[in-house]
């Protein structure tokens, strides 16, 4: 089993063919091949080889997207980039420790690394989709990096761990959580909260803790099944309360 195959590059509204490009040949030296696109700018196969020469493999397979969910839906565990930190989001500096991590878990499921535009980075809607942050360890007073830099830099540390481990890490007895599923349970969380006036400021706020504190948690199918059947059990009490009043 070659556990790169089950790593996947996902550019988040990239802006530049060129970099798109790089990203490819970047993927290609380091050997990785499953790219994703959400919402790219318009880009030619001609384009992308001019800059990633004799990766048509690669090329034919990348696969557009029109939103972040879909993009990262067979996921079970995700990995967004940033330049800084953001408060109370898990996040780590050590990107080759946290290659080890990543590699155990692909031998589980799908790892999505996912990386923000060039000229801004990954907003809070997309943010709110990883379970750890990775920051490469760049100086204080010019930490961003070019899309390509940052993507090569990434998979670089993952091949490295690849190539240094003697023994692969026996998988976990469980099934990770897929993203789609966790997503349909913050929806249900939040309709369910809604339905019986728990917000009372800002209901974004209170999801974006709660999308912590299930993704620190790394929950188990039952678990996931036993809090969808709470959430909609207070659904039910909000509706009930509304038709009452």
């Amino acid at each position: 089993m070659n556990l790169l195959d089950s790593v996947a590059v996902v550019l988040h509204r990239p802006e530049d063919p060129t970099n798109l490009g790089a990203v490819v040949r970047a993927m290609k030296n380091m050997g990785f091949a499953d790219l994703r696109l959400v919402e790219p700018v318009p880009y030619t196969r001609e384009e992308l080889l001019r800059v990633a020469h004799h990766a048509e493999d690669i090329i034919e397979r990348i696969c557009d997207f029109p939103d972040l969910d879909s993009a990262l839906a067979d996921a079970t565990y995700v990995v967004g980039t940033a330049a800084v930190a953001h408060p109370g989001r898990a996040f780590s500096s050590d990107v080759r420790g946290l290659a080890i991590d990543l590699l155990a878990r692909a031998h589980r499921g799908r790892v999505a690394l996912l990386f923000g535009p060039e000229a801004d980075g990954l907003d809070r809607t997309a943010l709110d989709r990883c379970h750890i942050i990775a920051m490469l360890p760049t100086v204080p007073d010019y930490p961003a990096l070019n899309l390509a830099q940052s993507v090569l830099l990434v998979l670089y540390e993952l091949r490295m761990t690849m190539l240094a481990t003697s023994e692969p890490t026996a998988p976990a007895s469980t099934e990770p959580i897929q993203q789609d599923d966790l997503e349909r349970f913050f929806q249900l969380s939040e309709e369910a909260l809604a339905a019986i006036d728990f917000f009372r400021y800002e209901p974004a706020v209170v999801m974006r803790t709660l999308r912590q504190l299930a993704y620190r948690a790394e929950l188990r199918q039952e678990e996931l099944g036993l809090l969808m059947a709470i959430a909609r059990a207070v659904w039910r009490v909000g509706q009930n309360r509304s038709s009452d009043s």
